[in-house]
């Protein structure tokens, strides 16, 4: 049997479509890019979509379906926004109530569907200048962690910044930023480097979302914004209902990350 890091984006939607595969999607489809997932009812979509473009680096929008769609047009031809992805989470009145590993009997007709760019995806692109990926190499999830940097509020949505870290050898800290810059749709430069403490972070072996990483002496955290960031806000402004990604669990497209990259 082929190896699943091994597989088309395809053939690894359609495994998780038939519940063969419910784990974080890291490492997978290497070369694709990675989509984090927010629907909500129509009455919430302006508010959401304009608190994405007002907050371009945890939010940066890659497709939105209209109301009750469940098929993107623009990521593949192919997928099912409502089995494709390995885990959801359900939130009501701001907080998570359920895990589920699809929501076909959840779907109502009027619900409106946002995919944002992922930093999985320029991921890749730092192997390929063999600076480490630490939760690549240790098999985990990704650390995120919610910062004090505040987000841009949009009507009903405000709240603050997720951000994800990954520990960088100081001399390679400034290429891993030229490289990340270049991938503006997936998130960018980073948006912090050095020291937690000034985003707010207390302890970077408890993460909010995620994993803990190893940390090896000299490195350095640089930390980027996150597409987790609209589940920090969700449980902030409370909307009455909100499916996500669980973290980690993304939307695996068939756009390849160079077609998100600039020159």
């Amino acid at each position: 049997m082929k190896n699943i890091r091994q597989r088309t984006p395809k053939e690894i939607r359609h495994l998780i479509r038939k519940g063969k595969w419910d784990q974080p999607t890291a490492g997978l489809a290497m070369g694709y890019a990675q989509a984090n997932l927010v629907i909500l009812p129509q009455k919430y979509a302006f508010d959401f979509l304009l608190f994405c473009q007002r907050n371009p680096k945890p939010c940066p929008l890659l497709e939105v379906l209209e109301p009750g769609d469940f098929r993107t047009k623009f990521l593949s031809l192919d997928a099912d926004i409502r089995t494709d992805i390995p885990r959801y989470h359900i939130y009501q009145n701001g907080n998570l109530e359920v895990t589920v590993k699809e929501i076909k009997n959840t779907w109502k007709n009027d619900f409106v569907t946002f995919l944002l760019g992922c930093s999985f995806s320029f991921e890749e692109a730092l192997l390929r200048a063999k600076i480490p990926v630490r939760h690549v190499e240790e098999n985990k999830n990704v650390p995120m962690f919610i910062s004090t940097i505040p987000c841009k509020p949009a009507g009903l949505f405000h709240g603050p910044m997720v951000v994800t870290m990954r520990p960088i050898p100081p001399e390679k800290v400034s290429r891993a930023v030229q490289i990340t810059s270049r991938y503006a749709l997936v998130h960018g430069a980073p948006i912090h480097i050095g020291d937690p403490s000034v985003i707010g972070i207390k302890n970077m072996k408890k993460p909010d979302f995620g994993d803990p990483v190893t940390i090896q002496k000299g490195e350095i955290p640089v930390f980027w914004a996150c597409g987790v960031t609209p589940q920090a806000i969700v449980m902030k402004a409370k909307p009455d209902f909100c499916i996500t990604h669980a973290p980690g669990h993304m939307f695996i497209s068939d756009l390849l990350n160079e077609e998100l990259a600039t020159l």
